[in-house]
C-alpha cells in the first residue's frame, strides 16, 4: 500500500503542478480552458484518492493526528507532496 501511496501522491503533485503552470496560463492569457477541463477532472479524482489513502495509511504508518493533518494539508501546497513523499513514506 506505500508504494501505491508513494505513486499516487507523485501523480497528484504533478497533476497540481500542471495546473498551476501550464492550464491555467493557457485558460486566463491565451483564452484556452479545454485543457484545464481534462486536467482539472483528473486532478480531482487524484486528490480525492490522496486524502482516502492518507487517512488509510495512517494506521499502517502509525501516524498520530498532527502527522495526518500535515500529509493532508501537503496536498494543497505546489510541491507539497513532493516533500511529503520524503520526510513522511521513505524508509
Amino acid at each position: 500500500m506505500l508504494k501505491s501511496f508513494r505513486i499516487l501522491s507523485l501523480l497528484e503533485g504533478i497533476s497540481f503542478l500542471v495546473i498551476l503552470f501550464v492550464t491555467m496560463p493557457l485558460k486566463y492569457i491565451w483564452d484556452n480552458g479545454d485543457p484545464n477541463k481534462v486536467i482539472g477532472m483528473a486532478h480531482g479524482f487524484l486528490f480525492l484518492a490522496y486524502v482516502v489513502f492518507a487517512i488509510l495509511m495512517k494506521p499502517e504508518r502509525k501516524w498520530d493526528n498532527k502527522t495526518l493533518a500535515i500529509v493532508l494539508l501537503c496536498s494543497i501546497i505546489p510541491f507539497g507532496t513532493f516533500w511529503m513523499d520524503k520526510k513522511y513514506l521513505r524508509d
